[in-house]
């Protein structure tokens, strides 16, 4: 049975969740608060909200949890020869926070393979927003010749980064975002970006799933970490082009 919230209601015990033989593994409560207040308690206990336009605000934990560990961030061949073009290239910028709101109406507008509509309502851009202007919620962007052509947002609480979703424009301007936001964890001690559900596409990228318990230990302790200062350019993709030493002497010698 899912739990009703009212608005100063605390959320259920986590292990509340429906199950895995439901018809909505993870769903654990619903209601109509989407305060900034409301969504900083669900992320410091392991919860999101998901939802379509019309149903109440849903409240979901589930078991597995996927994550991606930066360590574990896949760079093909072919993928550290593009970042290396990237960083040559004074065509491409990656910059942090330079539209938020942009960012989320590009995700809420990008296409999605067996779905129909976007969970990210207004309702939801509006919970978000407030959450960037209290330096809560961050958008890391690619542009190519002044153009926005990808990007991705998320929640960063402490030494945790919650990652939301991400569009592209153009071939691989997510993955460019995501690299950069890899490498800012890896610089940064956050040892895991939480990316919610499973997909195949994630796991090709190196994420993989935990159980739920152990991603809440982790959160309780990351959440709680001095923050980083949030600076990010795209030079920080230099570790993951070169991947070591004598890969960038060998490329700056060309």
């Amino acid at each position: 049975m899912v739990v009703w919230l009212e608005a100063n209601d605390p959320f259920p015990p986590v292990d509340e969740a429906l199950g895995a033989s439901s018809e909505a593994p993870g769903l654990l409560a619903a209601g109509l608060d989407l305060s900034a207040h409301r969504l900083l308690a669900a992320y410091r206990q392991g919860i999101f909200p998901w939802y379509s336009q019309g149903q109440p605000v849903l409240w979901w934990s589930p078991d597995p949890r996927m994550v991606l560990r930066p360590e574990n961030f896949v760079v093909s061949h072919n993928f550290r020869k593009l970042l290396r073009r990237v960083l040559r290239d004074d065509a491409w910028e990656i910059r942090l926070d330079a539209d938020f709101a942009a960012v989320m109406q590009a995700c809420a507008q990008a296409p999605r393979r067996g779905q129909d509509g976007t969970w990210i309502t207004p309702a939801i851009i509006a919970a978000y927003r407030a959450l960037h202007d209290a330096g809560l919620a961050h958008s890391v962007e690619t542009f190519y010749e002044g153009e926005r052509v990808g990007g991705l947002y998320g929640v960063s609480l402490g030494r945790m980064f919650f990652g939301e979703s991400m569009f592209a424009r153009r071939t691989d301007a997510s993955k460019i975002a995501l690299a950069a936001l890899v490498a800012f964890a890896r610089a940064h001690a956050i040892e895991v970006i939480d990316c919610q559900q499973s997909t195949a596409h994630l796991a090709s990228l190196g994420g993989g799933e935990i159980p739920r318990q152990a991603f809440l230990m982790h959160v309780q302790k990351a959440v709680i970490a001095p923050a980083p200062v949030w600076r990010l350019d795209k030079q920080i993709l230099g570790a993951l082009a070169y991947g070591n030493a004598a890969d960038k002497a060998h490329e700056v010698s060309r």
